[in-house]
């Protein structure tokens, strides 16, 4: 097997079929591709919906349904898929871990995989990630650190000018970079990266699994790069919610937030972290009352920042065995 694609399904079966339907005509640009989509114990009418699929386009020569048990989230879904694939005699060479709200285009994977073969240190990388009217989206990205909660929070001129260094999300690129990290909508990892460091952590529930993931596989030497040559539609927030501006952070945000900066940093710097995070938020919050800027955070953040992350850090511990990383 060449290349194995997990997508994991929670209620959005529409949204595979159409991703299904965007890969159908690329799956012959690299031979031995195949796809996994998890199911996470929708409970709906994803299954027949997908099985239907299958069937009536002839996908199932190259696509397979994998029921699971109960919902543990996105990186347990993906986890499912990765662990079967890993213990199979014939292990895959890349597997690319593809959100169901996502449109492949014509020749993606074939970059992909053309990448990575040439490119025998990168372990991870990500495509190109657009809107549908092809506008690019930022999708490689640099560390989150205290400076960088402070920079995004307070979201002044000046102060991401003099933290640029620390900006998390520098403009898209128009040529093929190293990155820190890679979302997680669209990115293909070498199997000997999972190998070596294993695979998603899945006490994340969703968010921060990719930026832990690719801070481990740094620590163990492997490059995470941005590929644009590679393109993906990806309809934001279609798949979870989470990014409409029009509804509150769920509560799993905010602790996948505090689980990174603590599993990989320790106690201190998750507080020195929240802390940034907390007074960018207050002094936007000043400042956009002060000069009548429209809030375009989602409702009540600010509260809910100190209910959900600040409160609730105290309580969470690191788990067993995970140590601090140092890059």
């Amino acid at each position: 097997m060449r290349l194995l694609i997990v997508i994991v399904n929670y209620r959005t079966p529409g949204l595979v079929i159409d991703c299904l339907a965007s890969l159908a005509a690329d799956i012959g640009t690299v031979p031995g591709t195949r796809v996994i989509i998890t199911d996470s114990a929708s409970g709906d009418d994803s299954l027949p919906r997908l099985r239907g699929a299958l069937a009536e386009h002839g996908w199932g020569s190259w696509a397979a349904l994998m029921p699971l048990e109960t919902n543990r989230g996105f990186a347990a879904g993906n986890d499912a898929a990765i662990r079967c694939a890993l213990a199979r005699s014939e292990k895959p060479q890349y597997l690319l871990l593809l959100n169901p709200d996502t449109v492949v285009y014509p020749g993606a994977l074939q970059a992909l995989v053309q990448f990575m073969d040439g490119h025998q240190q990168a372990g991870i990388a990500g495509p190109r990630i657009e809107f549908a009217d092809g506008t690019p989206q930022t999708s490689a990205f640099r560390f989150p650190t205290i400076l960088s909660e402070l920079e995004g929070t307070v979201r002044l001129g000046l102060c991401t000018r003099v933290l640029r260094r620390w900006v998390v999300a520098p403009p898209p690129r128009t040529q093929p970079h190293a990155a820190d990290w890679v979302s997680a909508c669209a990115v293909i990892v070498r199997r000997e990266v999972f190998e070596q460091i294993g695979v998603l952590d899945e006490d994340y529930f969703m968010y921060y699994e990719e930026v832990d993931f690719c801070l481990r596989a740094a620590a163990a030497g492997w490059e995470r790069w941005y590929v644009p040559s590679a393109r993906v539609v990806h309809l934001v927030g279609q798949a979870s919610g989470v990014t409409d501006r029009t509804r509150r952070k769920p509560r799993y945000w905010f602790d996948s937030r505090n689980r990174f900066y603590l599993k990989n940093y320790g106690r201190l710097y998750a507080l020195a972290a929240n802390l940034a995070f907390a007074v960018g938020l207050v002094a936007w919050s000043v400042r956009r009352r002060l000069q009548r800027v429209p809030d375009c955070d989602p409702p009540h953040m600010l509260w809910d920042f100190v209910r959900q992350g600040l409160a609730r850090l105290p309580r969470l511990k690191p788990a067993a065995g995970n140590q601090s990383v140092s890059l």
